[in-house]
């Protein structure tokens, strides 16, 4: 149970505040295709996408995993914005958020994560929008986390909220020393 009151909230993206998996999905199974994997479904990708590229492609790929990070970002740039959509409640839960500074930390990948802000109108309710590749290591790591309070002169306590819907966010803000608040019901 939480017992300090926020004076600063800080979002996970994806699952979070936005349901982009579609975007996602398509862009990993451009990367799948290319190497004769297997393709994901939707609902695979929501239960199995956590880490950051720079963590699982190498992984996945081997010595490949640079031109499979190429063939991913090449589909998700082309159609990201086309599939980014709110999660329900979120338009509401970042207007009632307004009195605290507000921002969000996620693992997609900065220039991404920024676009889908901006073509969403979400823009003003941020300051920091920290994504993969931002900090010096992705979540689970406290680096981004770090810098998004670095950026808005605060120091990591109780009273800073981290909002996620995964166990690695949990991780992320224990780790910064930030109050993890779970959102949803963590089924994945």
């Amino acid at each position: 149970m939480i017992k300090t009151r926020p004076t600063v909230l800080l979002y996970d993206w994806d699952n979070t505040l936005v349901d982009g998996w579609a975007g996602v999905t398509a862009a990993l199974n451009a990367a799948f295709a290319a190497f004769g994997h297997p393709l994901w479904s939707v609902q695979d990708t929501r239960e199995r996408a956590r880490v950051s590229l720079r963590e699982s492609f190498p992984i996945i790929f081997g010595d490949q995993w640079e031109h499979a990070r190429d063939v991913f970002y090449a589909t998700l740039s082309e159609q990201h914005l086309q599939h980014v959509q709110p999660m329900p409640g979120a338009d509401e839960a970042l207007a009632a958020g307004t009195p605290w500074p507000q921002g969000v930390v996620s693992n997609k990948t900065g220039r991404y994560l920024r676009a889908e802000v901006v073509h969403l109108g979400w823009g003003n309710y941020f300051g920091p929008v920290i994504g993969a590749g931002d900090a010096r290591a992705d979540k689970p790591d406290p680096a981004p986390i770090q810098l998004a309070l670095s950026q808005l002169g605060r120091d990591a306590d109780e009273s800073v909220w981290y909002l996620g819907d995964t166990a690695l966010d949990m991780q992320a803000a224990r780790a910064a020393g930030v109050t993890a608040a779970l959102i949803g019901d963590a089924e994945h």
